[in-house]
């Protein structure tokens, strides 16, 4: 089976790509060619906004054929002025089996596109999500940024959310309103910013010297998980500097690709995780930490640190002594969520994410 784009699609949900339009194009022209016209004809002058936002690779640019596989084609965001417990299934019953040569039925498909394919007749489960937008942020975020965002939102929020949510494309804004609240959560305000930097350097400073010391004890394997959480931390922090919100794990090497010092960084980067010895694997962090340093200084958010490393006390091990950064940036904070909670299970759970960011509020410092 061929898509009118040139993606076969196989028995095992094999894809080959001849040639492949992005998701956030497919939905843009899914609304104007699909979805708009049919309100036009049905729901004369529905006041609504349309958008695709919200969890999805191509919501952040990094789909591919690979992605039709599941919960990918055809599909956006209706969010109607009043709400309209008929659109869904006007829906249902108007929108076309398919668009661009992708079906339009989202069926539970187990892994295998085949099984996506349109019923002849009857309802489909289509891709049109109606929703009430503050009741849709709310669900996202675990608040509604209609009515502001306070410094405990910004902290409680992963940084995918807040990816997701400002991310992709809002293809018509009759509301007047999810334009605005994307532009508010566009970036942290600088106080938060400082606050979630410090706590990214806090990370580094908690592990700087475990390379050594592990390698200096004879683990090597051991020196070399901690060289990668701490490849993992400059990425992100480099992210973060670059006021980019890092995402999840799955697309942090594709977002760290895209910014500018990404090609002077990345061969101290792989040159760390590939290294055979402590020695060897230090040597690489060591031009990666000072890099970073100077990124640092260039951002002006502090007085100039400097980016040399140094001694871990009195043991032979060079660090960045990345406390110096973290606290010349807000001394004392732990920084967002995502920098001290790693489960996916409560990261994407935005009542478990407020609550246990909460819990560490009140404790104090």
């Amino acid at each position: 089976m061929w898509s009118r784009w040139g993606s076969r699609i196989g028995r095992l949900g094999a894809v080959d790509t001849v040639d492949f339009v992005p998701g956030l194009e497919l939905s843009r022209r899914f609304y104007a060619e699909a979805v708009r016209p049919l309100l036009d004809r049905h729901r004369p002058g529905l006041v609504h906004s349309a958008a695709l936002i919200g969890p999805g690779s191509e919501v952040l640019g990094f789909d591919s054929a690979r992605s039709a596989d599941h919960d990918w084609g055809p599909r956006l965001l209706l969010f109607p002025q009043e709400p309209e417990p008929a659109l869904d299934e006007l829906l249902a019953r108007e929108l076309p089996r398919e668009f661009l040569g992708y079906s339009t039925h989202f069926a539970d498909n187990e892994g295998d596109p085949t099984r996506r394919m349109a019923p002849a007749d009857g309802p489909l489960r289509h891709g049109v999500v109606v929703a009430d937008l503050g009741g849709w942020l709310s669900g996202r975020l675990g608040f509604d940024p209609l009515h502001g965002v306070t410094r405990a939102d910004w902290l409680a929020t992963p940084t995918q959310a807040l990816a997701e949510v400002t991310g992709g494309a809002v293809f018509h804004d009759g509301l007047a309103r999810l334009g605005s609240v994307r532009r508010r959560l566009g970036w942290y305000p600088d106080d938060v910013w400082r606050e979630v930097l410090s706590g990214q350097w806090r990370r580094i400073a908690q592990e700087e010297a475990f390379v050594g010391r592990c390698g200096e004890a004879g683990d090597e394997l051991g020196s070399a998980v901690v060289a990668a959480r701490l490849v993992r931390d400059l990425m992100r922090l480099c992210l973060l500097m670059a006021r980019q919100y890092p995402p999840y794990s799955k697309w942090l090497g594709s977002a760290f690709a895209r910014l500018p010092g990404a090609r002077e960084l990345t061969p101290a980067l792989t040159g760390a995780l590939a290294a055979k010895t402590w020695l060897e694997r230090e040597e690489f962090l060591v031009s990666a930490y000072e890099t970073v340093a100077v990124q640092h200084n260039d951002l002006g958010l502090t007085e100039p640190l400097d980016p040399r490393v140094r001694g871990f006390h009195s043991r032979p091990f060079r660090v960045p002594a990345a406390g110096r950064f973290a606290d010349a940036l807000a001394p004392g904070s732990v920084g967002a969520v995502d920098q001290w909670v790693d489960s996916t299970d409560v990261l994407g759970r935005p009542a478990r994410t407020r609550a246990v960011s909460a819990a560490l509020t009140a404790e104090g410092p």
